[in-house]
């Protein structure tokens, strides 16, 4: 899991898509953490992510590095949402706390569960990794 995790830090944005009924939605993300051993993201339970999550769990993330190494990252979206699980994400990335706050009813956290990551680069050198 830290290679994964590292690798999405080291990309600064990453791609995360999913399912709006039957049209594809692909969005920038920017957040994610360790939290409890598993790979953990962040959304608002405002924005339509979070309905497109709820509504179809599945989900895929893909990002690139300036040396055109890049990663695909699928799973279920399992949401994880504590007051401990919102302070970690706060200390984590703190400019979250302009937005989000552990007493509010919006910001949630999630997990990828049965997640496969695939980096790859151009000279065709591809790993696995199942998380």
């Amino acid at each position: 899991m830290n290679e994964v995790l590292n690798f999405l830090n080291e990309c600064g944005v990453f791609f995360v898509s999913t399912i709006d009924e039957n049209q594809p939605r692909v969005r920038p993300f920017s957040f994610v953490m360790d939290y409890n051993g598993k790979l953990c993201f962040g959304t608002s339970n405002k924005k339509p992510v979070y309905a497109q999550l709820t509504a179809n769990p599945n989900i895929e993330i893909c990002a690139t590095t300036k040396d055109f190494r890049w990663i695909r990252l699928s799973g279920k979206a399992v949401f994880c949402t504590t007051k401990d699980a919102k302070s970690k994400a706060l200390d984590t990335m703190p400019m979250l706390k302009n937005m989000y706050s552990v007493d509010d009813n919006i910001f949630e956290i999630f997990y990828l569960e049965n997640a496969v990551a695939t980096i790859c680069s151009m000279n065709g050198d591809n790993k696995t990794i199942n998380l």
